[in-house]
């Protein structure tokens, strides 16, 4: 029944939103980077917070420090509507992360150690984890922003994180936490059925706005820290890479790529990690295809070799060939 309710009220807000969306000029307008027909409502965000405030008010304990949590997103999602309707600079946006990142630590939640990456020896952080945090914080919330690039994709992806953290907390006895990945799956699917057109197509059609991917970048950090560092932790920290790994691998890749380039590591190009993907030759639908297939097995890789209890050093070294292997390969085909 609350799994019920969570959908429902997705589904509520999100109609609600993409009505009132046009009224207070809550739109995506093409431009000489965006090729998309018409305005289309950026409430895909609001949908999503809508689900997790009536998960809030249900169940408001089956996520360790939620209420702080709700606090966080809600405050996100603001600073996130107001950038999306007036293009605010900068600064307000990182004052909101930092706020929210020093929420987050004052609730026990930071990195405080990075597992047995190096053989027989756990690395702790002390206070650089408090950094770190930080710069994670950061890291996810650009990571998935950067890949809502094609319709489908930042939904896709974000299924597939909060899916693979709700196995794993299962596979290790941890009820409220499962629930509530399970609870942001359901809260995403009305959004990628209007992202996708299948409410009616593009007439129908939202996005989710950068309010949204700072939400669910956000959410996903949050989880992850859970799920590595805090009392409720299941699974090695080395494995929160492989359920982020397509976002991350992108934010990772493109920055380098910019840097070594001699550009900035935040001008905008089409050279994200769904543009390479495209420039093979594939349409939109098949880079989502191929893109969530992707993901999904850098996922299972994740979660199998922490079920196996593989050495941390073995997957962390797994991951790094993946990237590598990534970061030339679309620097070759970038360049082209």
């Amino acid at each position: 029944m609350d799994f019920l309710i969570v959908l429902l009220c997705a589904l509520g807000g999100l109609a609600i939103a993409r009505f009132g969306a046009p009224v207070f000029g809550l739109v995506d307008k093409p431009d000489a980077r965006k090729t998309h027909e018409g305005h289309i409502p950026l409430v895909g965000g609001i949908s999503l917070w809508v689900a997790m405030s009536a998960l809030q008010f249900i169940n408001p304990g089956w996520l360790p420090h939620q209420s702080e949590f709700w606090f966080c997103i809600s405050m996100l999602l603001i600073i996130g509507v107001l950038d999306d309707r007036f293009n605010l600079p900068v600064l307000p946006r990182v004052v909101a992360q930092a706020i929210a990142a020093v929420i987050m630590m004052r609730s026990g939640l930071w990195l405080d150690s990075l597992g047995e990456i190096i053989p027989g020896y756990v690395v702790t952080l002390g206070v650089i984890g408090y950094l770190l945090t930080l710069i994670a914080i950061w890291a996810s919330i650009n990571a998935f922003n950067m890949i809502d690039g094609i319709d489908g994709l930042l939904g896709a992806i974000s299924c597939v994180t909060f899916g693979a953290l709700g196995l794993l907390f299962y596979l290790h006895d941890n009820s409220g936490a499962w629930q509530w990945c399970l609870a942001l799956v359901l809260s995403i699917l009305p959004y990628m059925a209007a992202n996708l057109g299948f409410f009616g197509g593009s007439k129908r059609k939202v996005f989710m706005g950068d309010a949204g991917s700072t939400v669910i970048g956000f959410a996903a950090i949050w989880l992850l820290v859970v799920a590595t560092q805090s009392d409720d932790a299941v699974v090695a920290p080395v494995t929160a890479l492989w359920l982020i790994a397509l976002p991350l691998t992108d934010l990772c890749a493109v920055s380098l790529r910019r840097i070594l380039s001699g550009a900035s590591p935040f001008r905008p190009d089409r050279g994200h990690i769904h543009h390479i993907v495209m420039k093979c030759g594939f349409s939109h639908r098949q880079t989502l295809l191929i893109l969530l297939g992707v993901a999904i097995l850098c996922a299972a890789v994740g979660v199998l070799f922490d079920h196996a209890r593989l050495p941390e050093s073995m997957s962390l070294l797994a991951f790094l060939v993946v990237f590598m292997t990534w970061l030339l390969f679309s620097i070759r085909v970038y360049r082209r």
